[in-house]
This record gives structure tokens, sequence and C-alpha cells, in this order.
């Protein structure tokens, strides 16, 4: 999902789906549709109050580096991880 994520490709694209996704407060886990669209469309999976559990449920998926994070940081600016 990397490449999806930073790889340049459509950057301001990725940017507006990233921004569409990211919650005010809290995290998101979205994945990636390589089928939905040749750039992959990226889709929440499921909002959390708490990183750590963000973080436990990405873990637990079967390739968890295929899955992102998405937050606003302290200043407000858009973050994944």
């Amino acid at each position: 999902m990397k490449d999806i994520i930073d790889n340049g490709k459509d950057e301001e694209w990725l940017k507006a789906q990233r921004v569409n996704l990211t919650p005010s407060s809290g995290f998101s886990l979205v994945g990636v549709d390589r089928f939905a669209d040749a750039r992959g469309e990226l889709y929440t999976i499921k909002a959390f109050n708490a990183y750590q559990d963000a973080l436990e449920a990405k873990k637990s998926k079967k390739n968890p580096e295929e899955y992102y994070i998405l937050y606003k940081d302290a200043e407000g600016n858009f973050c994944y991880r």
C-alpha cells in the first residue's frame, strides 16, 4: 500500500482521499481497493478513539503493511502511519 499512499503518482487525488477519510478526532484504519480504480481507492475499515486500538487492529490484519492509520496531529495536519 505504501506505493498508493506516497509514490507521488496522482498525489493530489490521493491527498484528497486521505483528507476525506481522516476523522476530525481519533484515528481511521484504511485499506486500498485496487479493483475500484487503477490508482487504488482508499476505504475506511473502522474508526477508533485511541491510536493504540487502531494499531492493534492494523497488526491483526493478515498483511498489516497494506493498511494505514489516518489522523490529524496536534497542529491539525493530516498524517498517516
